[in-house]
């Protein structure tokens, strides 16, 4: 009687797992619709069938949701390391403004256009800098999201493969 009943589990959870299999190889059809015609060719129905046969464990889904944990999290920090930049930029015109104010009030008042234009430059060179060390920043930024995107996805393509290939080894050793 219990070889009958754990034959009976093995069917129903069978039965689940190809219900399962059904109903994500149908949300990637539906995926793979709202994509550009010349990627849509590209995916047979077997390649979705064997995309779905790997997301069935569930734990594709969770190594992606840490993986955009960790992205969430550098992206995070990059915000923070270009407001910290900005907050110094905005540190250094302050104390730029407060120099040249001192520095007037001091100036006897015919030397007062050769300073302000002294000061002009300065403020000029100053604002040169901020503007190349924040595009310098933004260029950082770009890459290191960049990076961290490709990263992303060629682990999720290698993980894909493998459990690709093991549900592919567990086929062969079902037959």
């Amino acid at each position: 009687m219990e070889r009958y009943t754990g034959a009976f589990e093995e069917a129903v959870d069978g039965a689940r797992q190809q219900e399962r299999h059904y109903q994500l190889l149908s949300a990637l059809q539906s995926l793979v619709k709202e994509l550009p015609s010349s990627f849509q060719q590209r995916l047979s129905y077997t390649t979705l069938s064997d995309l779905a046969l790997a997301l069935l464990d569930g734990t594709v889904f969770e190594i992606v949701q840490g993986l955009l944990e960790i992205q969430h999290l550098t992206e995070k920090s990059l915000y923070n390391q270009r407001l910290r930049l900005q907050n110094e930029h905005r540190v250094l015109r302050q104390a730029l403004r407060q120099k040249h104010q001192e520095a007037q009030q001091a100036c006897r008042p015919h030397n007062l256009p050769v300073l302000q234009a002294a000061q002009q430059r300065e403020l000029e060179a100053v604002e040169h800098r901020i503007r190349e060390e924040q595009r310098a920043m933004d260029q950082k930024i770009v890459l290191e999201l960049d990076r961290k995107e490709l990263t992303l996805q060629m682990n999720l393509l290698e993980l894909i493969r493998k459990l690709q290939q093991r549900g592919c080894q567990v086929g062969k050793t079902a037959l």
